[in-house]
């Protein structure tokens, strides 16, 4: 596996996507920051404790759950994993940001906007993700970006987040 970002490299961009996401927003007063599951997640709460400390107020976040959103469900597996979702706080009139690892067909994100509208109807929708590899197969662009990593179709990346793989640093594979 070759490095793509080590831990402070993973930090400094989660960072620095804070940062933007409090100047795009103007402050964090209608902003709910939400985690795909699953290792959005962990990356959602980090870019939450961020807008906390640099916002000095609270942040509304929950845990989004699109395993029967997907479009692939039925290639996926007889008896697909439920994490769950845990959004208890009304998102009208919001500003959502999803937060997932990476960003590579769109269809992800195409499952967590419509698992989102079903819940209610945000303000807007913002799209952050950690690393975008390009090959989208549906018209979707995140908003926020913590690094562009162009990538073959024979390659993968890989996100680690201490929560789930005891390491926080981002890695590309041969497949």
């Amino acid at each position: 596996m070759t490095s793509v970002m080590d831990e402070s490299a993973v930090n400094r961009a989660i960072k620095r996507i804070a940062h933007e996401i409090i100047e795009r927003n103007k402050g964090a007063g209608d902003l709910a920051i939400i985690g795909i599951q699953r290792r959005g997640v962990p990356l959602a709460m980090r870019i939450s404790d961020y807008i906390r400390q640099i916002e000095n107020s609270d942040v509304l976040s929950g845990v989004l759950d699109i395993t029967l959103y997907r479009d692939d469900l039925s290639m996926l597996s007889e008896h697909p994993i439920i994490n769950g979702s845990d959004i208890n706080f009304t998102i009208e009139g919001k500003t959502i940001v999803l937060v997932d690892d990476v960003l590579f067909t769109g269809r992800t994100i195409r499952s967590a906007i419509e698992a989102i509208l079903e819940i209610g109807r945000p303000k807007c929708i913002q799209l952050a993700v950690l690393i975008d590899r390009g090959h989208r197969e549906l018209p979707i662009r995140a908003d926020y970006v913590g690094k562009n990593v162009p990538t073959s179709l024979e390659e993968n990346i890989k996100v680690h987040v201490p929560e789930i793989d005891g390491s926080l640093d981002v890695g590309l594979i041969k497949i």
